[in-house]
């Protein structure tokens, strides 16, 4: 998922706690739908696996750190859940990275994703991907990215498209999966230029950059579209709100009896992001469960 939301130059502290498997998780689905509209980044992952410990992490903008903080702590006392979500520093340290660090491999679908003290491991027979998020977001790790690929896996045995675009790229996690399996060209966008920085960094890793186009891009106004499109295949891994409001768009730049792979949907947000779509000609084919988060595949 993109970082875009995020305004790097604004932020100086983010929201931090240590805890429980079981409330670290419960704790980032809530806060994932209360800060839903506002777009704030929200992590979860284990940092000690001998002793059961996971972290939360929650990034709003600087000048929404307070309220997002008691807001925060008044929600997660609402579920009995007892944290000690506190105000950090960000300081100098890559934090993204940071919190990585300790990180297994995920495995999702025909895909296994690892960060660079992997490197080397058994895959097992799936197709490794290394992901050093850097500053964008997609590490596999949540249930959105790790969705998109299992579905992805799926539908590339039945399909064949010849023309497939990562829209909304974040570390392009989904584009070099689909690079390295099909070995064609993936067009790989993202609005925030950093989030392209570390793209094509992980691009270089993985050696797929003879396959992987990439191009800052708000909305679908890139010349990038127009050169490598209609599309057969669109991957979208962002929000409910921008994917309502790029249904237009996106079918226009969709090939006839091409498919799109929507996430970043909660389940109550379905129902309208199903709506926006079907109003612009697009038929419903399945939808995934995986994490707490719905992963929608249409047709036009």
């Amino acid at each position: 998922m993109s970082r875009s939301a995020l305004q790097e130059e604004t932020m100086a502290h983010y929201l931090y706690a240590e805890g429980s498997a079981k409330d670290i998780q419960a704790a980032a689905k809530h806060l994932e739908v209360i800060f839903e509209e506002d777009g704030f980044a929200i992590s979860n992952f284990e940092i000690d696996e001998d002793n059961g410990i996971w972290a939360l992490s929650l990034y709003p903008s600087e000048e929404a750190i307070k309220d997002a903080h008691k807001k925060a702590l008044s929600e997660l006392a609402g579920l009995n859940i007892a944290l000690p979500l506190a105000v950090e520093d960000l300081g100098d340290v890559d934090w993204v990275s940071k919190s990585l660090e300790g990180l297994v491999p995920v495995e999702a679908g025909r895909f296994i994703i690892h960060g660079s003290h992997d490197k080397g491991m058994d895959t097992h027979g799936r197709i490794p991907v290394q992901i050093n998020a850097g500053q964008a977001f997609g590490t596999g790790h949540h249930g959105t990215t790790a969705g998109c690929l299992k579905v992805l896996s799926d539908e590339l045995r039945r399909t064949h498209p010849l023309r497939i675009l990562d829209l909304g790229t974040g570390s392009a996690v989904l584009a070099i999966g689909l690079a390295k399996m099909l070995k064609q060209e993936i067009v790989a966008t993202d609005i925030d230029p950093v989030s392209i920085e570390t793209a094509k960094d992980n691009i270089r890793i993985n050696e797929v950059h003879p396959f992987v186009t990439t191009a800052v891009a708000a909305g679908f106004s890139h010349p990038v579209f127009k050169e490598k499109g209609p599309f057969d295949l669109i991957v979208a891994n962002i929000l409910a709100g921008p994917l309502c409001k790029m249904a237009p768009d996106l079918a226009n730049n969709l090939a006839l009896g091409g498919r799109v792979i929507l996430s970043g949907l909660l389940p109550h947000q379905r129902a309208r992001v199903l709506a926006a779509y079907r109003l612009q000609g697009f038929r419903h084919i399945r939808t995934v469960k995986e994490d707490g988060w719905l992963v929608l595949v249409l047709e036009r």
